[in-house]
């Protein structure tokens, strides 16, 4: 068996495995990075931009300039901007672990943008393809990245794919490729930004640390797009009861929106607060009772929250007051023989067996996958021009080695392995960079990544209260992919534009 010692030593050299892993192989071994570049032009708000459109890979090197993997972007590069300094660049990716990036790509960031029904499901092909009004190409360079295993994106010579499938392994390998876009493209000198959705969230709060401490490079701005920090708030671990706090709220939201609140209050918000206020109060001293809880008093506590969840309290007392997200996806609608979405919870789907205790598929992914792909590969191959002979990979999963390495060399005290949470990375990145601000956009309807853990995990950092106001939230009446929803596209659109315009001042 390791020792403590041994073991923080593994985690603290798990980021550097990735340069000291691989001696460089024959050049003709290695593949070439191929790029498309087109003339393009796009609408937004009235404004005519004309801009360049790279597609393709780029080949990434370790600290040694050892070429370690074919990463895959794709870039919209305004013209006629002759001082970098003037125009901000942004790094987008999304989450998973495994997901390339399309859903922010064709959803919201990029110049086109897919049609789906909202809250409904998008019938097959023919799909629509739009301009996007709401793309951020008016104010932002983009760049968007697909991690390796995803899009184009694979590992070259001696290194495997596998060697990047870690939360430490992913927030270099991310970092590695930003550093080497920003010299290749003579970009140091322009403001500078990460978005990230779902992981990607969890992801920024660590790149934007690396980046800092390792490379050298400060951001101006991190948009989290349906944060999650600490994993820990999800998991929902035996014998721990936070998941079950951190989720009512979302539950709250998901029953008032599909009218299963007892004598339903006409405002959301004044719901919430109320819900929140009950989720860290009596339910949480409710859940540390543990089987001490009984009587009047669990009674009363079944009571309120049956008034929080919509479920029966015959139901919440055989799950002796903890719901888990699948099962309670799964039991809301039952009467009904429908699903709730997990990613999104005013999406609804048939439930073909009401006897399950937990939901097996998500209605909002199967209702709008099916377009997302479509149009992007016809757009990815047809419009940008890229080369069909290589293949897009829409994910990671399923790929052969894919097994996420959970370690995170901020966590796991006493060498026992836990939750990853890299929120205090971001604690370290914003001490000591104080002008660094953070916009986190959540929705109300996001049982994925709820909005509730994201307020937790942020009142326990630590931060200053000067350094905690350069963390700014809002809310969406829509759930984790919260563009589908159009009014709420606009206001993403609005108040991402509005951060980063106001950021990138000097």
């Amino acid at each position: 068996m390791k020792s403590t010692a041994q073991w923080l030593l593994l985690l603290l050299l798990v980021p550097s495995l990735v340069s000291l892993s691989w001696a460089q192989p024959k050049n003709d071994s290695i593949p070439k990075a191929e790029v498309s570049t087109t003339n393009q032009v796009a609408r937004i708000d009235g404004k005519v931009i004309n801009y360049k459109a790279m597609a393709g890979t780029l080949l990434l090197r370790n600290d040694e300039d050892e070429p370690i993997a074919l990463h895959g972007f794709t870039a919209y590069i305004k013209d006629g901007v002759t001082d970098p300094k003037t125009r901000p660049i942004s790094f987008v990716f999304n989450g998973g672990p495994g997901s390339s990036s399309i859903w922010l790509h064709m959803g919201v960031i990029g110049p086109k943008r897919a049609v789906v029904n909202d809250p409904g499901f998008t019938p097959a092909a023919p799909y629509t393809l739009e301009d996007n009004n709401s793309s951020l190409l008016d104010v932002t360079d983009i760049v968007m990245m697909d991690p390796i295993g995803t899009g184009l994106s694979k590992a070259v010579g001696k290194a495997k794919n596998k060697d990047f499938w870690g939360v430490d392994q992913d927030i270099r390998m991310i970092s590695q490729f930003i550093k080497q876009f920003i010299t290749e493209n003579n970009r140091w000198n322009s403001p500078k930004y990460l978005i990230g959705e779902s992981y990607g969230t969890f992801r920024n709060a660590g790149v934007v640390n690396y980046l800092q401490e390792n490379v050298g490079m400060s951001m101006n701005g991190v948009v989290m797009v349906s944060a999650v920090f600490d994993l820990r708030t999800l998991v929902f671990a035996q014998g721990d009861d936070i998941s079950y706090v951190m989720n009512l709220p979302t539950y709250s939201a998901t029953a008032w929106y599909h009218n299963k609140v007892p004598n339903k209050p006409a405002s959301l918000d004044a719901y919430l607060k109320e819900s929140r206020e009950f989720a860290k109060g009596e339910y949480t001293s409710a859940l540390m009772l543990g089987d001490q809880l009984s009587g009047e008093a669990r009674n009363k506590i079944l009571d309120r929250l049956a008034y929080f969840t919509g479920l029966s309290k015959e139901y919440l007392d055989k799950a002796d007051l903890r719901v888990s997200e699948p099962e309670f996806t799964e039991e809301l609608l039952r009467q009904e023989r429908k699903t709730v979405g997990r990613l999104d919870s005013r999406f609804t789907g048939i439930n073909q067996d009401p006897l399950t205790q937990y939901s097996i598929y998500d209605p909002q992914s199967s209702a709008i996958s099916p377009g997302y792909t479509a149009l992007f590969m016809d757009y990815y191959y047809n419009t940008l021009k890229v080369n069909k002979a290589n293949t897009y990979h829409v994910s990671a999963y399923g790929r052969e080695g894919f097994d996420w390495d959970w370690k995170h060399a901020f966590g796991g005290g006493f060498g026992f392995p836990t939750p990853p949470n890299t929120g205090p990375d971001m604690a370290q990145a914003m001490s000591r960079n104080p002008h660094l601000k953070i916009l986190i956009l959540n929705g109300l309807y996001d049982l994925a990544t709820p909005f509730y853990g994201v307020e937790y995990s942020i009142d326990h950092l630590g931060l200053e209260k000067e350094i905690k106001s350069n963390i700014i939230m809002k809310y969406y009446e829509a759930g984790h992919m919260m563009y589908t929803h159009r009014p709420s596209l606009e206001q993403f659109k609005k108040e991402t534009a509005d951060f980063i315009l106001q950021t990138g001042k000097k």
